[in-house]
């Protein structure tokens, strides 16, 4: 299942999310879910690129 847009998200991803990481969480999802072909790890896989892009924004304002 491909995400479209942010408003296809779940729930809990839009409200935690701002709308950037919204929508950097619906890219690495849909291109996880091409590459491994499971929703679980598509989403671990998502949920990885949100926490390093902040990590890496932290970083840089430091």
């Amino acid at each position: 299942m491909l995400y479209k847009s942010n408003d296809d998200l779940p729930l809990d991803i839009r409200t935690r999310l701002s709308e950037a990481y919204q929508d950097l969480y619906r890219a690495a999802f849909n291109s996880a879910i091409h590459w491994y072909g499971e929703a679980s790890k598509a989403h671990q896989v998502a949920l990885s690129a949100v926490k390093m892009h902040s990590a890496m924004e932290r970083n840089a304002v430091a």
